[in-house]
Parts: C-alpha cells; structure tokens; sequence
C-alpha cells in the first residue's frame, strides 16, 4: 500500500451482526473501506473476484465452502490480495490448513478487539502476523520440533534393525539375531526408512554412520 491510498476491505462471515461489527470497527478507522460483504463461501469468492479488496476477512466456518478452501480459490484468482482468518476455533491444525491454503493471518474472534486493527494494517503492508496465544505456541512448537532427532522415533526394535543392517548384515542374517522372521524384518526396516525419510538401503547405511547408531 502506498501512504494516502484507501485500504479496501472484504468481510465474510454469515452472521449479520459481526458482519455489521466488523464494519463499524473497520470503517472508523481512516483510511479504511469495506468494499464488499458476503455470508457464506461461494459469495466471498465471488464478492472478491468482483471488488478485488487489498484484505479478505474470512470466517472459517462459512457454510457452502470453508475459509480454507474460499483462500485457496481467491488466491488462485487474486494472489495478491491479503486474507486474514477470523474464527472461534483455537486450533493449530485450522491454523496449518489456512496458512498452507495462502492465509497469512488467524484471528480468534474473542481477540478481534485487542488485535483486529493491528493485523489488518500489517496485511496492508503485505506482512503476515500471528496473534497472542497462537503465536506463542506455534512459536513453541517450531522449536521443539528444531530439537527433534529423527532417529529418536525409531521404536527399540527399529533402531537394533538399523544398527544391524549398517554394520553390513542381511535381512537373514539380522532375523537369526534377533529371532524375528525375514518378513518382520523387513517390516521394522521399511517403517525405519519412512520414519527417516530415506529411500534406499544406501541412504539408511549413511544416516546410521552419521548419527553414530553404530555405536553401542
């Protein structure tokens, strides 16, 4: 956005009363238009084609089509128009579903006083944003999963299974061992190699070697 430029807004939700909220928080703020309003999700897609807003406010749970599916098919359409989600729902799977489906904010509904305006402005600018407990804790799971070793997913079993086959010994070689059957083997290596993200016997060997399984 420019500096003077009218950010022009969409809403989409299918109550008319948060319809009529939203607007009135939105409008009192200068500068800014709601352009457009839609009560479920084949009208937002439509009402956006039509106005072409700078940021889509959408309900997740708007009826015919999802919020997720209604900022697929807009993005599709208008990739640089901005979206925010605004729902009731705290969960971090909507959360994922909408960020991968081109959203780049997700309001809760209880929060919209505290941090409506402020998203809003920062999609203007094109920046995406994350609110209060949601940020915090997608923040957290981000930086547990930095801390994740791979190999630490393996079950006993599969790690014993891997050890063997890196130290060089065959499927037989590893069921006489552990008196397993081939099959069973087979089974534990398969499931090790898909836990990993390996695709081959080769790459299972080195991702051993280089996170020293090997060593006792």
């Amino acid at each position: 956005m420019t500096a003077g430029k009218t950010t022009r807004i969409l809403v989409a939700d299918d109550h008319e009363v948060v319809r009529s909220g939203l607007r009135a928080i939105l409008e009192a703020h200068e500068g800014w238009e709601v352009v457009a309003e839609a009560q479920d999700g084949q009208d937002a897609i439509a009402k956006a084609v039509e106005t072409q807003p700078d940021v889509a406010i959408i309900d997740y749970s708007l009826p015919v089509l999802n919020g997720a599916e209604v900022t697929r098919q807009i993005k599709a359409r208008l990739p640089e128009m901005e979206i925010l989600i605004f729902t009731i729902h705290d969960s971090d799977a909507l959360v994922g579903e909408v960020l991968e489906a081109g959203a780049r904010a997700y309001l809760l509904k209880s929060d919209a006083k505290q941090y409506l305006v402020a998203t809003v402005e920062a999609l203007s600018k094109h920046k995406p944003i994350l609110t209060g407990k949601i940020s915090q804790r997608l923040l957290d799971a981000f930086m547990t999963d930095r801390e994740v070793d791979p190999a630490k997913m393996l079950s006993p079993r599969e790690r014993t299974v891997v050890r063997l086959i890196a130290e060089g010994h065959n499927n037989r070689e590893t069921a006489e061992m552990l008196n397993l059957s081939i099959k069973t083997i087979e089974s534990h290596r398969a499931e090790a190699m898909r836990k990993l993200n390996v695709k081959s016997l080769a790459g299972l060997v080195r991702y051993a070697i280089r996170n020293r399984m090997l060593e006792p």
